[in-house]
């Protein structure tokens, strides 16, 4: 039997050359010919479980020499190799060997691989086929360690089918593999095969959790056989995890015409989001199922408080129903105790929810359920107001109203007596950060000193900012009760929170420029050193005035920030700038579209145009996914981003920054409840166009909005009337 490479020890895998097929809570990943091999992250998962490390496919002992590979949606893969004779003078091959691959949500069909072969020499072919397959069913957070675990003893199953069976020795997780022959039916798709081969199965004796199929084949020329690889896995949860969806996309699909690069991005980042989907568990068939996305492929994929919101707020355009799902979703598991090792708190919002404990190999010990995050608390009230405003049904604003309310009482209750939002120092095996940021190195002054908490990060602030003007809005519009005085007291929080940002935050430098630093470390000092957080703060309501947009608008473009492809996370000017560090110099696709939106929302149209093309740019060397990030190196030798390679792909809020950039490039603000429509499109001229350019099947409430804009910025809005709505867009232009 052949053996398979000991897997790598010690360092994340990466990922920019995975194959990655997906639709969560499974996905599978390998190598460019298909090959499971045993190492780094390659497999077969369900639910934060490996299910398969190994599925190698062999003819004659040896690996078909692989051809090319393509992928058909997120969920299908294609790898096509060829075997040839040693000495054949042709080099021409022998034998076809395609490997179809598609991976299934649990409860509807079972994933796998198809092999197919087909003969296409002039003679009559006899040869063996073996397929090797074994397991560790190690959790995700184990793999991204590089940690080496045992794999799980099997045993052979008969049945229909001949079949393998592992189980885990540390739990009563179990995973089936088997094997069927296939035939080709009338209509091209395979059909169950009587009467061909079944296979020999071996168990290794020295490496009990490898198993072998074998099959004695001989085959006519011209001559095809097939064998399809069904694979089954059951792994243990936690009681109410989320499942997947029933239902389809709880949002609008929208077309983009005269921009094909922001049609592509589109396009590709809705189906990324489609196969990323997660739900509530549902009792009833016709009951109403609350969807999310999950924060992204492979690493988090389940519900993240921060990333979950942040790409619904981003699909609001495109409808409120993902809103909902995601804020229902996260108001049942919304803290109500305190305690220590999960940091849960009265009113705090979920940080993330796995399937069970994860260690991750650094000493950090998570558990399943835990709520070590500063700002998907406020942001939970943000994506609440700002689902009413797109047209979330004022029912469903009622019963989430006391959600918001526990909520911003967590949020008074973390901040300081500066009126800042902090975060202090967790427990010793939890997260250090706890904004956006969280590496342990996420935070660091102008001369690359590390900083640590107690700490208030400048765009929680805005965020908090945000949230509590969003909550007195709430409370103002529904008129219940006290609910003025509670609103007159937000707004006087706010005004205090606004007047110790402007206070605390803003750095001036020696020559002039200012900008508000990324945090406030435990002294009140701000901590120097330009970074893309205050990004953030455009949309937020912080910021007090126009000259302060305009400062935060120069620093971010930058030639420190500002790369070809999108805002560096970090100056390239400082100590501590690296192009593939995590949050020290790479490029985040949320992180800069939330800029670019910012920026077109606050009038710098040019500087947001830049953006966005280089952005779509970027997307182009990515096959138009971006990635959840990316390196942009600081010489202009270099004419494309490279990959971070243990990135997730695709990651929830970069595949809906496609949305976000499309919104910007509309200038959309919607405000149902008032029936108020601003459109302030950016000129195409601007992109880079010379035509006009329109999008079809935005959503506003119940009415579905087209949206065309001329080649000098003129708008026409389709869908709503000016009789009943107020529609604030430039001109058509007449001539």
């Amino acid at each position: 039997m052949i053996d398979s490479a000991s897997p790598e020890v010690g360092l994340q895998p990466f990922l920019h050359t995975r194959v990655i097929c997906l639709a969560a809570p499974s996905f599978a990943l390998s190598s460019t010919d298909g090959q499971l091999r045993g190492t780094g992250v390659d497999g077969f998962y369900d639910q934060d479980r490996r299910l398969l490390h190994t599925l190698r496919v062999l003819v004659n002992g040896q690996e078909p020499e692989p051809v090319d590979h393509g992928q058909q949606g997120p969920r299908e893969a294609v790898f096509r190799a060829m075997c040839r004779q040693p000495g054949d003078p042709t080099s021409a091959p022998w034998l076809l060997v395609t490997r179809e691959r598609a991976v299934r949500r649990p409860g509807s069909r079972e994933s796998g691989d198809v092999v197919r072969l087909h003969n296409v020499n002039s003679q009559e072919a006899r040869f063996t086929l073996s397929v090797v397959a074994a397991t560790d069913l190690a959790d995700v957070a184990t793999v991204k360690a590089g940690a080496p675990v045992d794999d799980a003893g099997c045993e052979q199953v008969e049945g229909v089918a001949r079949g393998v069976r592992w189980l885990c020795p540390r739990d009563k997780s179990r995973v089936l593999l088997r094997a069927e022959a296939l035939t080709p039916s009338a209509d091209d798709r395979a059909a169950p095969a009587g009467g061909q081969p079944k296979p020999e199965i071996l168990i290794d004796r020295e490496h009990p959790g490898r198993a072998e199929f074998r099959w004695q084949l001989c085959l006519q020329p011209d001559e095809e056989w097939s064998v399809r690889l069904l694979l089954q896995g059951k792994t243990t949860t936690v009681a109410g995890y989320p499942v997947p969806p029933r239902l389809g996309v709880p949002w609008q699909t929208p077309e983009v015409t005269g921009h094909e690069r922001m049609a592509a991005l589109l396009k590709r980042g809705l189906a990324d989001l489609e196969a990323l989907r997660l739900a509530e568990r549902s009792s009833a068939a016709g009951e109403r199922e609350d969807q999310f996305v999950a924060a992204g492929c492979p690493w988090f994929l389940g519900l993240f408080g921060r990333d979950s919101i942040w790409a619904a707020r981003m699909m609001l355009p495109l409808g409120t129903d993902l809103a909902r799902g995601t804020l229902w979703t996260l108001a049942r598991r919304q803290g109500e105790r305190h305690d220590s090792f999960t940091e849960e708190a009265p009113g705090r919002i979920l940080h993330e929810l796995r399937p069970a404990e994860t260690r991750h190999g650094d000493g950090m010990v998570l558990p399943a359920r835990y709520y070590g995050s500063v700002d998907a608390t406020p942001l939970f009230v943000v994506l609440l107001h700002e689902a009413w405003k797109w047209g979330l049904p004022e029912e469903e604003l009622r019963l989430l109203l006391p959600h918001a309310r526990a909520a911003m009482r967590w949020v008074e209750g973390a901040m300081g007596g500066d009126h800042l939002i902090r975060y202090g120092k967790g427990r010793a095996n939890g997260l250090l950060h706890q904004g956006w940021k969280d590496s342990p190195d996420a935070v660091r002054d102008a001369e690359g000193r590390h900083i640590e908490p107690p700490i208030a990060l400048c765009e929680v602030q805005g965020y908090a900012y945000q949230a509590a003007m969003a909550y007195s809005d709430i409370l103002t519009a529904l008129g219940d009760g006290d609910g003025g005085e509670e609103a007159e007291r937000w707004q006087e929080h706010a005004r205090r929170l606004r007047a110790a940002f402007h206070r605390s935050f803003w750095i001036t430098e020696p020559e002039g420029r200012r900008y508000p630093a990324i945090a406030v470390d435990a002294e009140g000092r701000p901590v120097s050193g330009l970074t893309s957080n205050m990004g953030h703060l455009l949309n937020s309501g912080i910021l007090l005035d126009d000259e302060e947009h305009r400062q935060v608008a120069e620093a971010l473009v930058s030639e420190e920030l500002r790369t070809p492809w999108g805002i560096r996370t970090r100056s390239a000017r400082l100590p501590g700038f690296n192009p593939f560090s995590y949050h020290g110099g790479s490029v985040w696709a949320h992180d800069s579209a939330i800029a670019v939106h910012g920026l077109a929302t606050a009038g710098f149209a040019a500087e947001a145009a830049t953006l966005i093309d280089g952005m779509l740019d970027a997307a182009t060397h990515f096959d138009h996914q971006l990635p959840e990030l990316y390196a942009a190196y600081p010489s202009p030798r270099f004419g494309r981003p490279a990959p971070f390679p243990p990135s997730c792909r695709p990651q929830a809020w970069a595949a809906a920054s496609a949305t976000l950039l499309c919104s910007a490039m509309l200038g959309l603000e919607a405000d149902v409840p008032r029936r108020r429509l601003t459109v302030r499109p950016i000129e195409p001229s601007l992109m880079g166009l010379n035509s006009p350019y329109s999008v079809r099947g935005l959503r506003l409430g119940a009415h579905t909005v087209d949206v065309r804009v001329d080649t000098h910025g003129g708008t026409e809005v389709l869908g709503i009337d000016g009789k009943h709505w107020h529609i604030a867009a430039p001109a058509p232009c007449t001539t």
